[in-house]
């Protein structure tokens, strides 16, 4: 199946999504090209809110003010460079921390879990990037900002659970 409609079919069914994802055995460049394509998305669901800021900064005559290159070039780092190393950390802790609880998958189950969610939940980033560009902190944002929490969340529990104790996890070896 493409990326796109593996994306759709797993908010509709995000534990055969990722247990069709694991079934096809363990890739980890398939896994690090899940993580770098949703941090891209990401990265570039921010730019409408750091053109925004930039102009608003312009504008008011700020003397702290940041131009809007530098505001990018400063998320790139972040999502495209830092944030892959958190999410790796991040997948090993809630591997290791699902261990004493009877957590039978492996630490690809659990990236590829996180990785997977991160990807799922970037469209809802390229919404909330927009809503902060052309909307600006309000209400709107607020409520987009934590349907992306909550969705982010509920599929990356739903889908670390498949990993950790579901069908996939049968059979895998730690």
């Amino acid at each position: 199946m493409a990326v796109t409609t593996n994306i759709l079919a797993s908010w509709r069914a995000p534990r055969a999504t990722l247990r069709r994802m694991l079934a096809a055995g363990q890739r980890e460049d398939r896994a690090l090209m899940l993580l770098m394509a949703g941090c891209l998305v990401i990265f570039v669901a921010q730019w409408p809110r750091l053109a925004r800021d930039a102009e608003l900064a312009q504008r008011l005559g700020e003397e702290a003010e940041q131009p809007l290159q530098m505001l990018i070039g400063g998320t790139l780092l972040a999502w495209l460079f830092i944030m892959p190393i958190v999410f790796y950390a991040l997948a090993a802790l809630s591997h290791l921390a699902l261990k004493p609880f009877g957590g039978r998958g492996t630490g690809y189950g659990a990236r590829l879990a996180l990785f997977w969610t991160v990807l799922v939940v970037s469209p809802l980033m390229l919404l909330y990037g927009l809503t902060r560009g052309f909307i600006g902190e309000g209400p709107e944002a607020t409520l987009v900002g934590a349907l992306v929490v909550i969705g982010f969340f509920a599929h990356w529990a739903i889908c670390l659970t498949e990993a950790e104790f579901g069908a996939a996890a049968n059979g895998a070896t730690a």
